[in-house]
């Protein structure tokens, strides 16, 4: 009698175990999240991003490249956002993000402003996110909807941050199993390096190329560029990433790449007789192929490892912890 109720128990408890994984698996992103939550959230983050690009039109590039890089360290989890603490070795210390990855005032902004009229219900995770779909749109790139539902890490990892985020001296194979990792395809990394179309580097990304490396780039391109960065110091000058038109979301990089002007070692690579070079010369002549694969890869970037349902937290605040 012992043993059959031994066994009972055992068989109620597997069936409530069962369930709560059944549950914890069939939790999803949804753009629709906070439709009843937090009904005005997508338009204040909207408000909020214009306006900070209205004021420095740079800040649509650092918008987006900080989503890309919250997404490559743990999952899009606002990691990146959290600063030092006893127990946070924060990301923002990374090599590729120091004095490099900009924004963090305008997620904080737009997070306080949610959290006085809906405390405690939107993510910093998910504020980062629809940022980058606002900052392509506010400068003339692609949108895309925003699956919402991500939490809060309370963990980041400078150590994840110096090994997941590519370099700007990475190789195409380097590039090609970096972004594989990720789930990525070698399209999605040709179409996501495109937000290159914006966005200003910094001279010590680039002053190897434009000194030393004359095989493969055009004369005039780097004489120009010197003017910019001096061979010694000047390390934090920074320059247009496409010189032609720097503030606006088109397919001018791809272009650039073709005739050899690509500004760093690592967007050169993405047209140098590679495997990508066929990717880069179709979105050189089509535009509208390359913003929807664009978004299609933002989409795919934004499903990296969320945490969703009872993982980590919703911040009050987005550069600690609760």
């Amino acid at each position: 009698m012992a043993s059959l109720f031994t066994n009972y128990s055992y068989t109620i408890l597997l069936v409530l175990l069962l369930s709560v994984i059944s549950k914890q698996c069939c939790v999803q992103l949804s753009s629709t999240f906070y439709d009843t939550t937090c009904p005005n959230a997508s338009n204040i983050i909207r408000t909020g991003i214009w306006t900070a690009i209205s004021s420095e039109s740079r800040m649509a590039a650092s918008l987006i490249r900080l989503h890309f890089h919250d997404c490559f360290v743990q999952g899009c989890d606002a990691s990146i956002l959290l600063d030092d603490s006893s127990f946070i070795d924060s990301e923002k210390n990374a090599i590729n993000n120091f004095r490099s990855v900009r924004g963090y005032e305008v997620i904080d902004s737009v997070k306080s402003q949610l959290e006085g009229i809906c405390p405690g219900v939107v993510s910093c995770a998910d504020i980062v996110a629809v940022a980058a779909r606002d900052a392509s749109v506010a400068v003339g790139g692609p949108s895309w909807t925003v699956k919402l539902g991500r939490r809060d890490s309370t963990t980041a990892s400078r150590s994840l941050a110096e090994s997941n985020l590519p370099s700007f001296r990475d190789s195409l194979n380097r590039l090609i199993a970096l972004f594989a990792s990720k789930g990525l395809s070698a399209r999605d990394m040709v179409a996501l390096s495109g937000s290159h179309t914006i966005g200003q580097a910094q001279c010590v990304t680039f002053r190897d190329r434009i000194y030393y490396n004359q095989s493969i780039i055009d004369a005039g391109f780097a004489s120009t560029r010197r003017c910019q960065c001096p061979a010694t110091g000047g390390n934090a000058n920074i320059a247009p990433l496409d010189l032609v038109t720097p503030n606006s979301f088109d397919n001018n990089y791809f272009k650039n790449l073709i005739q050899r002007k690509g500004l760093l070692e690592s967007d050169q690579v993405l047209f140098n007789s590679g495997s990508t070079d066929s990717i880069v010369d179709e979105y050189s002549k089509n535009p509208t192929k390359f913003k929807s694969d664009f978004a299609v890869a933002m989409i795919k970037m934004g499903d990296i490892n969320p945490l969703i349902g009872s993982g980590g937290q919703i911040r009050k605040v987005c550069n600690m912890v609760n």
